[in-house]
């Protein structure tokens, strides 16, 4: 279980499958005065959930999966715990000296892991879709098809940054395929259906609805999550999410949980993103995925209004990677990508999914805001390297050496420091990061409240690229009659924009 606050548990559903079935039933109102719906179109409804599941339950699988054991010494394995009396009492007494001194050097497997989760039948020739979670690890993987036959995983193949897996049977035969939707026509308020194995005590049939779209917690590194309030529980991991034509719009992977059971928040892997990847693994094995090279941030309210743009039109650049397409396209920091492909950016996740999914090699138009202007570039992709990833750990300044040649900012009220190999060095930074660093925020001051601190670098005001002190002071010269400053500041997990009222 993976904890991303102090009240709030994300957790993968590891024992059974769910399917969620989400599209619009007709409840419209006859009468626009009544408030409650007939009993006839409440019954429609029940005879709808009750042949989706009916057609559904063949295409769904129980998973157990049992994993590798390794050795560990012997005094790791004690026969009594760490904190047992009964530890120092024998190991200490000499009559027991010899037998704990063999105990200890001789070698042992530690336990099996056991763990279960669900899938879904994608092809009759005995191809199923799960998460990567629930097979990741596993010795052996065990399938039980819906009508109790039972088959060992020949091959298993996974996609960690998406959570995709698809696993393969031999020699099984009548397999039923469950068709596929379109997770992109989901609306909220859409209902659905999760079908899966909750706890391993058998398939099971739960309802609800798409309660979000776009949703990222914070669990994978390929986020684009429909969040519902279907019933899923552990044991539900891999298990498809239908629409009320019976076909899959998601997979199940997570849930949000104070309790380590149903919460009523549930996320789902839209298909669109799943199709993608298990085609790629049948074909290839392996996900290939090209890249941009770009750090990349949302437009908030204070940014679309310093670049006087809409709120979520567009993603800003606050880094350009290097030997990446975009250094070779000549994207700049400070850039709004608007449009990719021919397809709208609407974001950092909206973007992500347009990237991944172009042809490497192939060159592509990107539509883009710099300076006020609307410019286009071509992009030629690259396949995405194996180790490919921007995020770091942060680190926090030690103010005991900071340097003597710092300055006073009255406007935003902090004060800076040259940023020296030295001091760089110390706060985590590469050689290559140029800027002033942030030695002290005011409490209270519309600098703290914009999330500047101490220890971040300061690497461009407005469109004045900051290097030294002079560039510094020059850039706040330049924003002396705006009413904010618009500021490209990095710590060590990346680098954003920031806009400070004065």
């Amino acid at each position: 279980m993976k904890a991303l606050t102090a009240n709030r548990n994300w957790m993968f559903a590891m024992i059974g499958s769910a399917c969620l079935v989400g599209a619009a039933v007709g409840m419209a109102q006859k009468d626009s005065s009544s408030d409650v719906p007939t009993a006839a179109t409440v019954q429609d409804l029940s005879n709808v959930f009750r042949e989706v599941s009916k057609k559904a339950m063949p295409s769904i699988v129980a998973i157990e999966t049992v994993g590798k054991t390794s050795k560990v010494s012997g005094e790791n394995l004690m026969p009594f715990g760490d904190d047992s009396p009964f530890q120092d009492l024998f190991q200490n007494d000499p009559r027991f000296k010899d037998m704990f001194k063999q105990f200890k050097n001789q070698p042992r497997r530690s336990p099996r892991r056991m763990g279960s989760g669900s899938g879904f039948i994608i092809n009759k020739s005995g191809l199923i879709m799960t998460n990567s979670h629930v097979v990741r690890g596993a010795d052996v993987v065990k399938v039980t098809l819906n009508d109790g036959r039972e088959f060992t995983a020949s091959d298993i193949r996974m996609d960690p940054r998406s959570d995709i897996a698809v696993i393969k049977i031999d020699d099984a035969s009548n397999l039923q395929a469950i068709p596929m939707g379109d997770s992109t026509k989901m609306e909220i308020g859409d209902w659905v259906l999760a079908i899966g194995n909750p706890f391993g005590i058998g398939m099971s049939v739960t309802n609800g609805i798409i309660s979000a779209k776009g949703r990222g917690p914070g669990i994978n590194d390929r986020e684009d999550y429909l969040q519902t309030d279907a019933a899923i529980n552990p044991g539900n991991s891999g298990g498809p999410l239908l629409n009320l034509k019976g076909e899959v719009i998601g997979v199940n992977t997570a849930i949000s949980s104070r309790s380590g059971g149903y919460d009523g928040v549930g996320f789902a892997i839209p298909v669109n993103m799943a199709r993608w990847v298990s085609g790629q693994l049948i074909d290839h094995g392996q996900v290939k995925r090209s890249f941009l090279g770009v750090g990349i941030q949302p437009i908030s309210n204070d940014l679309a209004k310093s670049f006087d743009i809409k709120v979520g039109q567009g993603a800003i650049i606050t880094q350009v990677m290097e030997g990446s397409p975009a250094e070779a396209g000549k994207l700049q920091t400070g850039d709004i990508i608007l449009k990719f492909a021919g397809k709208d950016v609407s974001g950092p996740r909206n973007l992500q999914g347009i990237v991944e999914q172009l042809v490497v090699g192939k060159s592509y138009v990107m539509e883009l805001l710099r300076d006020g202007k609307r410019i286009t570039q071509n992009i030629t992709m690259k396949e995405m390297p194996k180790s490919f990833s921007v995020a770091k750990d942060e680190k926090p300044l030690d103010g005991s050496k900071k340097e003597k040649s710092k300055t006073s900012v009255n406007d935003l009220n902090i004060e800076v420091q040259p940023l020296t190999s030295e001091l760089a060095n110390q706060l985590g930074y590469s050689d290559n990061v140029k800027g002033v660093v942030i030695t002290s925020v005011e409490p209270g001051s519309a600098a703290e409240e914009a999330g500047l601190m101490k220890g971040m670098i300061i690497e461009k005001i407005g469109t004045t690229e900051v290097s030294s002190m002079d560039q510094f002071n020059q850039g706040l010269k330049e924003a002396k009659d705006k009413k904010s400053v618009l500021l490209l500041v990095r710590n060590n997990s990346g680098a954003r924009f920031v806009v400070v009222p004065k």
